[in-house]
């Protein structure tokens, strides 16, 4: 079966930089289009970036551009996520998701068949 398993998170300290993995199995990763998603406490789940089975990134969340990049890398199966000047408003849990065959990502969480259980980032002022 499909698991996604992200790693990374942790209590940082505003301005710092963190970089998040996710590990994927069970899938054609070199075909599937990825996402990572966060999600705080009471908000809902946004999608931070969303990156296509050949490097092309389709869009950052407004908060983080500038600031985040995502990447993968197709030969070891992972996504990676580069966060820069982090501030107490990015704590979340962050989350990875798989969409086998979506074509165009819109920034919907529905568009993910996929996902892991999630790695949280801490922000501390």
């Amino acid at each position: 079966q499909v698991q996604l398993v992200e790693s990374g998170g942790c209590l940082v300290q505003a301005g710092e930089s963190l970089r998040l993995s996710c590990t994927a199995s069970g899938l054609s990763f070199s075909s599937t289009t990825m996402a990572l998603f966060r999600q705080a406490p009471g908000q809902e789940r946004d999608e931070i970036s969303c990156i296509y089975w050949n490097d092309h990134v389709a869009n950052y969340l407004d908060s983080v551009r500038g600031r985040f990049t995502i990447s993968r890398d197709n030969a070891k199966d992972q996504v990676y996520l580069e966060m820069n000047s982090l501030k107490p408003e990015d704590t979340a849990m962050y989350y990875c998701a798989a969409a086998p065959t979506l074509p165009y990502c819109t920034g919907s969480s529905s568009d993910f068949q996929h996902w892991g259980q999630g790695t949280q980032v801490t922000v501390s002022s």
